[in-house]
């Protein structure tokens, strides 16, 4: 039993959290002033239909509790929001002024018109400036909780409150949730190779995966299993959060860009893109790492990669072997990439 409490103990101390009732004026105000950061980068545009909205204002005005807002505190002090976006863009598309620019933040020019309201049916059609001066201010006094987590909590705390919350109709994928928590120069600078042409010609993703961060996912992927394979174990999202981090304070940009565009310079060569056969549409993210890594390291090594053959040897039943099943594994990984690695460099394997 010791052992169960100590590992509570030890879990809890890297949560750091505070707790506020804030007015909606000063959430406003916040946003207005770049305090609260809604975090276009990384939330899913403003999606709630006006109806959905005019329900969260119409709980609001009535007192009925609605769901804390979830914030993180960054270094400089200013929070970024984790979970209800949606909820406070509502807000400031009901009350705040036109042309303030927290309505800018959530890409609402014309403010909200209460709709299907089924309490305060005469608050229908109404925007919030046609309000009587006392609901305005009632509005604007009403208290929301907030729950903030610390910068002082441990990054990977904070992406798992972040896959813990992100339960919505639109969930974010791992790698916007990354973007948040690693935001910096590595995350800019894989964003930035995600436009690479090259890089684009030879991956084949499905229409819904195009800007759900795949192909900044794909990228981290390549650099860490090429300069940081040592130290994976089996659980690739902790991997890549771990790279992630390290990438983000210490990492040689002009080497890795350059064997990066080499890559797949010599990648896009490939006549029907990395999938094994012509018929396949989707590139696997498994089939990804072993080739785009193998033939970084070939490049390292030889200057040049040989593609002669690749159709063939990549759909063998060998290599068929190394990407299917329990392909997580260490041993399996590093096999994959070693297979890849000798066949571009001309090699009998």
């Amino acid at each position: 039993m010791k052992n169960i409490t100590a590992e509570l103990n030890d879990q809890k101390r890297k949560v750091d959290f505070n707790s506020y009732d804030m007015s909606v004026k000063e959430l406003i105000s916040m946003v207005n002033d770049n305090i609260i950061d809604i975090a276009p980068e990384y939330q899913r545009q403003f999606r709630w239909d006006d109806e959905r909205q005019s329900a969260l204002i119409e709980s609001i005005f009535l007192g009925i509790p609605v769901p804390s807002l979830f914030m993180a505190t960054n270094n400089d002090g200013t929070w970024e929001v984790i979970d209800g976006v949606q909820r406070l863009s509502s807000i400031i598309n009901f009350a705040a002024d036109v042309i303030s620019s927290a309505r800018k933040k959530i890409n609402r020019e014309i403010p909200l018109s209460l709709c299907n309201l089924k309490k305060l049916e005469s608050f229908n059609g109404l925007k919030f400036p046609e309000l009587p001066r006392s609901l305005q201010i009632d509005f604007l006094l009403k208290p929301i909780k907030i729950t903030t987590l610390s910068d002082k909590s441990d990054k990977s705390v904070r992406f798992d409150l972040f896959e813990r919350l992100n339960t919505g109709g639109i969930k974010l994928s791992d790698q916007e949730i990354r973007s948040c928590i690693y935001r910096g120069r590595f995350n800019d600078f894989i964003k930035g190779l995600s436009e690479n042409p090259s890089f684009n010609s030879v991956i084949k993703l499905s229409k819904s995966s195009e800007n759900d961060g795949t192909k900044e996912e794909l990228i981290l992927r390549f650099f860490a299993y090429l300069n940081y394979r040592d130290a994976f174990e089996h659980s690739v999202v902790g991997f890549l959060n771990e790279y992630m981090e390290i990438a983000s304070s210490n990492f040689d940009y002009n080497n890795n860009e350059r064997i990066f565009c080499k890559t797949f310079e010599e990648l896009a060569k490939l006549e029907y893109g990395i999938v094994k056969t012509k018929t396949r549409s989707i590139t696997s993210i498994v089939l990804f790492e072993a080739v785009s890594v193998g033939a970084a390291e070939a490049i390292k090594e030889r200057g040049k990669i040989n593609i002669n053959d690749f159709y063939k040897w990549v759909s063998n039943k060998k290599f068929n072997n190394l990407i299917t099943g329990a392909t997580n594994t260490k041993s399996r990984v590093n096999s994959r990439i070693e297979y890849c690695k000798n066949k571009f460099s001309g090699e009998n394997v």
